[in-house]
């Protein structure tokens, strides 16, 4: 269980130095279509990566809102979820700290103005909008995993460039609108290091960024239970 957690703490760490990183060096302003593009590529690369570094250790889920998922699927034990849930907490934040460490050290602007946090200035302030886009967004990415990762599936090893791209494509959508969490984990470290750092704006908003993933891959998890069972009965 020890090297699962380790594998999910170095996950997360990876998938938010990078991915923030790579947000806070080139910016998400609407205007700049090529930062969009950056960075969904960012997250989804090292998606991509990590399935195939850590994946046949712990699963990659380096996500709360995927193990959630894989928890109402019967795939893990609530204890292992725990676990899971604060190894990748864990890792986010480090990963938040090291690039606060970095951008201060080399003097670089953060053209996020935030560490790569999540806001709701894209849904112009709607709560109930940026809730909708990320149960929607985490879903979709979530219920791909679960279709992806399922016994009876039949992709050889191409299930990690899949996930990997499926999640480029869900940020390409919403980073404009949330700058896309689909992840409980990526939006705390940053928002924390944020608040540390003096900036608690994004604290006001994380609890969208945290329920609303997971309540998206609660609902995929449920729907295809519901689907898989309806492929069996034909």
């Amino acid at each position: 269980m020890l090297k699962k957690l380790i594998a999910e703490c170095i996950g997360t760490f990876v998938l938010v130095t990078l991915g923030c990183g790579t947000a806070m060096l080139v910016g998400c302003d609407a205007a700049n279509g090529g930062g969009y593009i950056l960075t969904a590529l960012a997250f989804g690369l090292v998606i991509v990566g990590m399935a195939y570094c850590v994946g046949n250790i712990s699963g990659c889920h380096i996500n709360p809102a995927v193990s959630f998922g894989v928890l109402i699927s019967g795939g893990m034990k609530v204890s292992e979820f725990i676990g899971y849930v604060i190894a990748q907490c864990v890792g986010a934040f480090a990963g938040s700290g090291l690039l606060a460490y970095i951008f201060k050290a080399g003097c670089i602007e953060d053209k996020t103005g935030g560490f790569g946090t999540n806001g709701l200035s894209g849904v112009n302030g709607s709560i109930g909008a940026g809730f909708v886009v990320e149960v929607v967004l985490t879903f979709i990415f979530v219920l791909t995993i679960l279709g992806v990762t399922s016994k009876k599936a039949n992709h050889g090893s191409l299930g990690g460039l899949i996930i990997g791209l499926t999640l480029t494509l869900v940020h390409i959508f919403g980073i404009g609108l949330t700058g896309t969490s689909v992840n409980p984990a990526r939006s705390l470290g940053p928002a924390l290091v944020a608040a540390i750092s003096g900036n608690t704006e994004p604290m006001s908003s994380l609890w969208i960024f945290i329920l609303a993933p997971l309540v998206g891959g609660a609902l995929a998890a449920l729907v295809y239970k519901v689907l898989e069972g309806s492929k069996k009965e034909a």
